[in-house]
């Protein structure tokens, strides 16, 4: 794909940054103590928290990873959302309010004090640095993936410029300033992501011109990995071919050619019913270079809202017991997973006492559930956008 940066989108960037590190740096004068800073005096509003949670929990892997999973394999991404959100009712029924009452800074604080065992204490702060840095890496895919086509910046750059731009916030007011950022940061994500919900909804389902296209294209890379599209070199000037886009309706219940605007059950109901093109991938080697062909097919609208699309879940399908036992286990990993982030159990630390602990978890349940809802709809709607570039 092609990129060219937006004086607009660059003007609103920097403005969002500049005013993100003004409030980091105004609140940080207000962080006199450690406890100001690592758990922001414990005077953190629940409303705000929870909103917080989101605005940790939700990212830009979050949101491209899930929208895009449900684009490409239907339902099977919305199952991902579901382990997500389940492991936040862990959170709310067994560490909440447990973790509030020992009332230390960390995690590993109040293992400490409820063990008495300096082994502990080194193996939790090992194991959240360890999360850390796994869990840091695909929000830094997702970081340089986003700004790389909104300031026409190299990949590379865009990583470094945002984990620059974290780490001064982090570092000039701790907690405090990180509780508000996040708290700005989820709410704007949930409100695009409602507004963009709404738009696939009031554009509804409109069937396109044509039987599906029947002519694979080939990509080869070369020595160099540089990427040749039919032998044309990929992502040079304007006019030259890219991947045929996919995602088209061919065909929706009734015979219709559109249906108009669309409520949220009704905009389901007739994605089940239509025929969908979609794309499927054949690997070869030839003369020694690896060779992916693209080519279309057509699928049932119901099949893509069905389970077992994603190679993750095709046993769901199957009659064996040990790939169900498979899903079953990253459910599990999923419901743990999540009770278990560091930066998801020091929160619980800003707030003043166990019960603004339990109503900012509910806040941040309903707030995260809200927004995986959203992205079904922006999920399906990229499905059926004709723009999918397989």
């Amino acid at each position: 794909m092609i990129y060219t940066s937006s004086s607009l989108a660059i003007i609103v960037f920097l403005v969002m940054v500049l005013g993100t590190v003004a409030l980091s740096f105004y609140l940080g004068s207000k962080a006199k103590s450690s406890a100001g800073y690592f758990a922001a005096g414990g005077e953190i509003p629940w409303f705000v928290n929870g909103i917080a949670f989101a605005g940790d929990y939700l990212s830009a892997a979050s949101f491209l990873g899930i929208c895009g999973m449900i684009a490409f394999y239907g339902f099977d991404g919305f199952l991902y959302s579901i382990g997500y959100l389940a492991g936040w009712l862990v959170a709310l029924l067994v560490i909440a309010e447990p973790l509030k009452r020992l009332g230390k800074y960390t995690f590993a604080d109040a293992l400490a004090s409820k063990f008495q065992s300096s082994g502990i204490r080194s193996a939790a702060g090992l194991s959240t640095l360890v999360v850390s840095l796994v869990y840091l890496i695909p929000q830094m895919v997702g970081a340089g993936a986003l700004v790389k086509p909104l300031l026409g910046l190299q990949y590379w750059q865009g990583v470094v410029l945002v984990g620059s731009i974290v780490v001064v916030i982090v570092v000039t007011a701790g907690m405090v300033s990180t509780t508000y950022v996040q708290f700005l940061k989820g709410g704007l994500l949930v409100l695009f992501s409602l507004v963009l919900s709404i738009m696939v909804l009031n554009r509804g389902l409109t069937r396109s011109e044509g039987e599906a296209r029947t002519v694979p294209q080939r990509i080869t890379v070369d020595e160099q990995k540089n990427k040749y599209i039919d032998g044309v070199r990929l992502g040079l000037k304007q006019d030259q071919s890219n991947v045929q886009p996919v995602g088209r309706v061919l065909e929706l219940n009734g015979g219709k050619t559109s249906t108009g605007p669309l409520g949220p059950i009704s905009f389901l109901t007739e994605l089940s019913g239509a025929k969908i093109e979609l794309s499927q991938t054949v690997k070869s080697t030839q003369d020694g270079k690896p060779v992916v062909e693209y080519a279309p097919r057509v699928v049932q609208g119901s099949a893509m809202m069905a389970p077992g699309n994603h190679p993750t879940f095709q046993g769901i399908r199957q009659q064996q017991w040990f790939p169900k036992l498979d899903f079953i286990s990253l459910m599990l990993a999923l419901f743990g997973g999540t009770a278990s982030l560091p930066h998801i159990l020091i929160r619980y630390y800003t707030v003043k006492d166990q019960a603004s602990a339990r109503k900012s978890t509910i806040v941040g349940i309903a707030t995260i559930g809200f927004f995986y809802l959203l992205t079904l709809y922006i999920g399906f709607g990229a499905m059926v956008s004709g723009s999918m570039d397989p």
